[in-house]
């Protein structure tokens, strides 16, 4: 009877035991950006491993070597999967080819959500949260449109994109550009279709500055009178400025961006960049964390902003020379709010 008492007791407490240790198991978590050199991803990271510390969330981080680094994200796909995580955010640098391990993730009841770039299809994932990225390319789009009156009638423009594949964050700020000048954008969800004279070309920065200022160069070699130039994002906007400055043009030409990082907006300041919208990546992979570590409690799934495909996380324009109906902050203003 004893025996039986002992091996009873033995038996419980080891139970208790592995309860123990699950209970103490922390929630995994994976966050996979296009880059590990933009300051907007490096923010994005900051923010989810910040958040990860506060909610017990343990955060494992990956990148693509390049803007459009396709292979690098599933292959780190692969590796979240493997480690048996309970959601990923993920920055995709192609949308469509990498929905194949989105859905071997969901599988395996891995929470998957889009951070800025919606996924192709967008419900792919589970949830998006994101710069309302056609409204960014809009506001910048009505704003150059706005600070050259009647002369964007006859306006060169340089449009300054990601890359060839078109991933969907592209697409929809380049897009937002053309319909805010008053450009048609034909189909609006492809790039390139237009056929405005006003459009010089359309080249490929890989979203860094080396890309801005090479795309620039090609364009402006095409056509010396550019005075308007859309910009995917700040460092190739940058880059873009470059090359302007090295064909004596840094004067009499608008150039416009999408981002909101402290260079970019202490370049607003400057005058180097006349206006960008401004995008908060940090409280998207706070936000995305919050979600799975709800979602690794009891199940709660994110919910879209009402009317919206997706959870909005807000947009800014910034610029020092506003123009009547289009809302903007100061680039004061803005490096308050800035990041990078």
């Amino acid at each position: 009877m004893n025996t039986l008492k002992t091996t009873a007791c033995a038996a419980a407490a080891l139970f208790a035991a592995t309860l123990g240790a699950n209970a103490q198991e922390p929630t995994r978590a994976c966050i996979i950006t296009k880059t590990d050199i933009n300051p907007f991803f490096v923010k994005m990271k900051e923010g989810a491993e910040e958040k990860g510390r506060e909610l017990g969330v343990e955060i494992m981080a990956y990148a693509g070597k390049i803007d459009g680094d396709h292979e690098t994200q599933q292959q780190a796909m692969e590796s979240c999967i493997a480690a048996g995580v309970k959601g990923i955010l993920l920055v995709a640098s192609d949308p469509k080819a990498i929905v194949a391990q989105v859905e071997q993730a969901q599988a395996q009841g891995i929470l998957v959500i889009a951070l800025d770039t919606p996924l192709e299809p967008a419900d792919a994932a589970d949830a998006t949260f994101a710069t309302d990225n056609y409204e960014a390319g809009r506001l910048i789009g009505a704003w150059a449109r706005g600070t050259l009156g009647d002369a964007a009638q006859d306006a060169k423009v340089a449009m300054l994109n990601i890359n060839a594949s078109q991933p969907s964050v592209d697409v929809l700020r380049n897009q937002g550009f053309t319909e805010g000048f008053g450009i048609d954008p034909k189909d609006n969800t492809r790039i390139g279709d237009e056929d405005d004279p006003r459009i010089v070309g359309q080249d490929y920065t890989d979203g860094n500055e080396e890309g801005g200022r090479r795309a620039m160069e090609a364009l402006f070699q095409r056509d010396p009178s550019i005075n308007v130039v859309y910009t995917i994002n700040e460092p190739a906007a940058a880059g873009a400025a470059e090359a302007l400055r090295a064909f004596g043009r840094q004067e009499g030409v608008t150039i416009v961006s999408v981002d909101g990082g402290c260079p970019g907006v202490q370049n607003v300041a400057d005058g180097v960049i006349g206006a960008t919208s401004q995008q908060y990546p940090r409280k998207m992979a706070e936000m995305g964390i919050e979600a799975i570590a709800a979602f690794a409690k009891d199940g709660t799934r994110p919910q879209n902003t009402e009317g919206l495909s997706f959870t909005d996380t807000g947009v800014q324009l910034v610029t020092d020379k506003p123009v009547e109906g289009v809302p903007s902050i100061t680039s004061a203003e803005g490096l308050k709010l800035c990041w990078g």
